[in-house]
């Protein structure tokens, strides 16, 4: 019997899967296909990045950096505000390679990470999990353990099979490529689409990324196309994907955790949750152990004391994407300029460094 089957091999699992078997646990993950594929998150992240991968697979991923962000109130043409700092704000990084990197990072640590193997039901028993496994090309397989890591991406299985409540919200985001070579160092970030935005990354020589997120509903891939053809583009490589908003109130059970985007860990006001993710994979592999389902309990109380804040108040801030447009005019005129915040930390908006920069 494993001590943690993990469900999905993204950041979040495969970070756990590592973290867990350093810690002298035995590991197995799951995914269902190829690990980082099909793509449907965007490869825009801080540079605190770098702290979860080996030296050696910088290089390899780095694609761009980027020193800030040009905000559009309206479509391409539309006057951008701009926000940067005199250092890197951020790094775009080759998606796909960070899955595997990390992957690599977790068998490396003594996990054993296992592609082709799809998770088709979870029993809870009162000392055990008892897990099915559908494997790629035929067969099946039922493997049990002490606890199960639910690290399967938003419309999480492992979630819905134990019963734990829904995120508060799902968006639907796509992206797609334009293959044109572009190494500026800054984003654009359009406040077009309803309750969310669209963007555009520069990639460096892998060319450039365009995405927009929106509620259900929405006719998502109908703003995307006037997006792309606004800025005059043909994209390829199109992808889509749910991005959840807003963690419910428990993410464990009796024997089950959750983590990453199936945990709703996910910043509300870019929807990215690579660091959120690894932040809280972190905290269950320091909190955790498989034979007492008590310390499921210091899981719930760490990840929340790590992210609530920093989740509560980038609900604000998406909130005022929903503003009235003369009052987004006023508040991107009055904020841009040089900053001092952290893209993963909304609270770093309170810090010194950035009031000293708005008040100079």
């Amino acid at each position: 019997m494993y001590d943690f089957v993990v469900v999905g091999a993204g950041p979040p699992g495969s970070r756990f899967a590592r973290r867990a078997a350093e810690n002298g646990y035995d590991v197995v993950a799951f995914e269902k296909g190829e690990i980082g594929e099909p793509l449907a998150c965007s490869g825009h992240v801080s540079t605190d990045v770098w702290e979860y991968v080996p030296d050696e697979a910088r290089s390899e991923l780095f694609q761009n950096r980027v020193f800030g962000a040009r905000f559009h109130v309206g479509g391409p043409g539309s006057k951008p505000y701009r926000f940067y700092k005199r250092e890197p704000v951020s790094n775009v990084i080759d998606r796909v390679g960070l899955d595997r990197a990390l992957a690599e990072c977790a068998r490396d640590a003594g996990a054993d990470v296992r592609e082709g193997h799809t998770v088709t039901g979870i029993e809870e028993r009162a000392d055990r999990v008892v897990v099915e496994v559908s494997v790629a090309g035929g067969g099946t397989e039922t493997v049990e353990a002490r606890m199960v890591a639910g690290c399967d991406g938003p419309t999480s299985r492992v979630r819905r099979a134990v019963g734990i409540d829904e995120p508060e919200e799902l968006l639907h985001g796509v992206l797609a490529f334009d293959p044109e070579p572009d190494d500026r160092d800054y984003v654009d970030v359009h406040l077009t689409a309803p309750r969310f935005f669209a963007w555009r990354i520069p990639r460096g020589d892998a060319g450039v990324e365009y995405g927009l997120a929106a509620p259900p509903g929405e006719d998502v891939s109908a703003r995307f196309d006037r997006l792309t053809d606004a800025y005059g583009v043909d994209t390829e490589r199109f992808c889509s994907g749910a991005i959840p908003i807003g963690p419910p109130e428990s993410v464990t059970t009796d024997r089950v955790l959750l983590i990453g985007d199936a945990a709703a860990q996910t910043k509300p006001f870019t929807g990215g949750g690579i660091l959120y993710g690894m932040t809280a994979a972190d905290v269950a592999a320091e909190t955790i152990d498989p034979t007492d389902p008590g310390t499921l309990a210091d899981y719930e109380a760490g990840w929340r004391d790590e992210l609530a804040t920093e989740i509560r108040l980038g609900k604000l801030i998406r909130a005022c994407y929903s503003l009235p447009e003369p009052i987004q005019h006023l508040g991107l005129r009055a904020l841009s300029g040089e900053i001092g915040v952290h893209m993963d930390r909304p609270s770093s908006f309170l810090s010194r460094e950035h009031l000293r920069r708005l008040l100079s």
